[in-house]
């Protein structure tokens, strides 16, 4: 099975965490492929990195001290077709990485991500409780598939969260 590498390191600043690897990055190689997501724009725009970023010079985030791993390593066309015991183990794993690289900030690219490793409903932004160590955010999915959020709110949050990195920093 192709999927994506963890492109991570200890201390990080920020570690952002999707939910899993979707058909066309994992085909391509890739982080945040899909022709309608919105990440890499979002990401400069808001001021979290301070140029603007093509798919493929992901690892180059590690340049600005961030890093990009998923709760689930397999690929899939949707969310939905990721199975229970795959988040569990999931959740095993992203705990395990979180505790040894020990980041100032942790991101989770999508409500349901986060819910689903966390195993309660919780609001976008900044969350009450750290995480091994971590400052928590929660961003709208950056997923073309989530028609939920407009670009302008994907923005405010990503600019929340660029507010947050300055102040950790």
């Amino acid at each position: 099975m192709r999927t994506l590498p963890d492109y991570l390191r200890k201390g990080m600043r920020l570690v952002m965490v999707g939910c899993n690897p979707g058909d066309r990055s994992a085909r391509v190689g890739h982080y945040y492929a899909g022709r309608g997501n919105m990440f890499w724009p979002l990401l400069y725009e808001s001021g979290i990195v301070p140029e603007l970023l093509a798919y493929q010079e992901d690892r180059r985030l590690l340049e600005f001290g961030i890093g990009l791993t998923d709760l689930v390593k397999r690929p899939s066309r949707a969310a939905e077709e990721i199975e229970r015991h795959e988040f569990a183990e999931g959740r095993v794993l992203l705990a395990q990485k979180l505790t040894e690289l020990q980041p100032k900030m942790v991101a989770f690219n999508g409500k349901m991500t986060y819910e689903w490793f966390a195993g309660r409903p919780c609001a976008l932004g900044a969350q009450p409780t750290p995480l091994y160590g971590a400052k928590v955010f929660v961003l709208p999915s950056t997923s073309g598939r989530n028609a939920g959020a407009d670009r302008g709110v994907k923005m405010r949050y990503f600019r929340e969260l660029a507010e947050l990195l300055r102040r950790v920093n």
